[in-house]
């Protein structure tokens, strides 16, 4: 490698007010979702900015008014060089109106050492401080060998994973960052999915026919739905308890494979026994797992359930998993995955890491969720390594600190020199 990156490094200490101001401006794009459909404008700015810089520019709707962007910068040898994905998601949280901020979420101010606004931290400040490294990168003529795709996506936040339509339309490299919130941990994730079961009786009742259900010889077979989904809830706690036993991951908690009964939808009225009832459920996995085993055990457990009783058995509960987004369909999926140690690309990133800040990297998981599960699950060796601390995101006054957001950029131009100027067998 024939960059001098000590002088790229050196620039970014000299350019930081160019950094912080542009981690403000993509602040100032009022992207929260919900209610979402409203990053269009956000998104042409880093089409616009990426294209001034040479990229080949792919932006498309994956709802209205919710556009990704996709910019390919051709490496000099393609074939021969490796390629790097730089991930991130554009929506932020949303805002409550009643909410306290020091000054209004969406006009962000820089306070000791921080940025301030909806999104410093998840993950506009990531997102920001790639596209600066990019821009110095292109300032100073670096030649890359390898190909250079940067992904803006919507939908993180409610599960749209517009990060699956990238893996959809053929996006792939040697390599994946995502950019999200990690305190500059480099980090796989666990998993998450959503689901409905649903039980459904195949008659509907009046109220006053309860007593020929429930009392001695009143002679009707017959059900209440919702009675039956307790049946149901407590199968899934027997199955949470278990996991808790037998299941466990580096890195995590004891029992942090949760099933959560979130949401409950049952009958139609009060003067009629419930036929039908619904439960929305959460459910955390570890890294190693995949969303289709957890699928089967789940449904396998509950249905053995089911047969136990008399009725149940007469009338299977049904079962929807996950969805393409929480707003048009309530459900979502995050596939987990791991991250592989020894890969060149994480030792790389930890060298560098380690050189930037002084400090040892830390190798571990994420105890939230990000797109990245999508990049893996499609064959694409992946990390979270970001700037921003978990807990400043999706909080009141979130916030990212500065130097973090320099070390972050100093990191990324040093390891794109590095890995792109490399060969895939190098």
């Amino acid at each position: 490698m024939n960059v001098d990156t000590e002088k790229l490094v050196e620039e970014i200490d000299q350019r930081k007010d160019e950094l912080i101001d542009l981690v403000k401006q993509l602040i100032s794009y009022r992207t929260p979702a919900p209610p979402a459909r409203n990053t269009g404008d956000a998104q042409l700015f880093i089409a616009n900015f990426l294209k001034k810089y040479g990229f080949d520019i792919d932006m498309w709707d994956v709802y209205p008014g919710d556009p990704n962007v996709v910019g390919v910068l051709k490496g000099s040898d393609s074939n021969q060089f490796r390629s790097l994905i730089i991930n991130g998601h554009i929506d932020v949280a949303e805002v409550n109106e009643h909410e306290n901020w020091e000054a209004s979420p969406f006009e962000p101010i820089v306070k000791d050492h921080t940025v301030i606004g909806r999104g410093a931290a998840d993950m506009k400040g990531g997102l920001a401080a790639a596209l600066f490294a990019v821009q110095i990168l292109r300032e100073r003529g670096v030649e890359l060998h390898g190909d250079l795709i940067f992904q803006s996506v919507i939908g993180e936040e409610v599960g749209e994973a517009g990060t699956l339509q990238c893996c959809e339309r053929g996006y792939t490299a040697d390599f994946a960052i995502i950019a999200d919130t990690s305190n500059l941990y480099i980090q796989g994730q666990g998993g998450v999915i959503t689901g409905w079961i649903t039980v459904k009786s195949r008659e509907t009742h009046h109220d006053a026919t309860r007593k020929d259900m429930i009392h001695a010889g009143g002679k009707m077979f017959a059900a209440n739905a919702i009675e039956k989904m307790m049946k149901i809830i407590n199968g899934l706690q027997e199955l949470e308890r278990h996991w808790a036993v037998t299941k466990s991951y580096p890195g995590f908690t004891p029992g942090s494979n949760t099933i959560n009964p979130a949401v409950i939808e049952g009958g139609r009225h009060a003067a009629f026994t419930a036929d039908e009832c619904r439960l929305w459920i959460t459910v955390h996995f570890y890294p190693h797992e995949t969303y289709e085993g957890i699928i089967n055990e789940i449904e396998g457990h509950i249905l053995h359930v089911a047969k136990g009783d008399p009725w149940l058995r007469g009338n299977l509960p049904s079962f929807q998993w996950g969805g393409t987004s929480m707003i048009e369909d309530r459900g979502e999926v995050f596939p987990a995955f791991e991250i592989e140690s020894g890969h060149p690309a994480i030792q790389l990133l930890s060298e560098t890491h380690s050189k930037v800040t002084g400090k040892t990297a830390v190798i571990d998981v994420s105890p939230t969720v990000t797109d990245g599960g999508w990049l893996s699950n499609a064959g694409i060796p992946s990390a979270i390594y970001g700037p921003g601390q978990l807990k400043y995101a999706h909080s009141v006054n979130e916030q990212v600190s500065v130097p973090q957001l320099i070390e972050f950029t100093k990191v990324l131009i040093m390891f794109i020199c590095e890995w792109m100027t490399t060969k895939k067998n190098g």
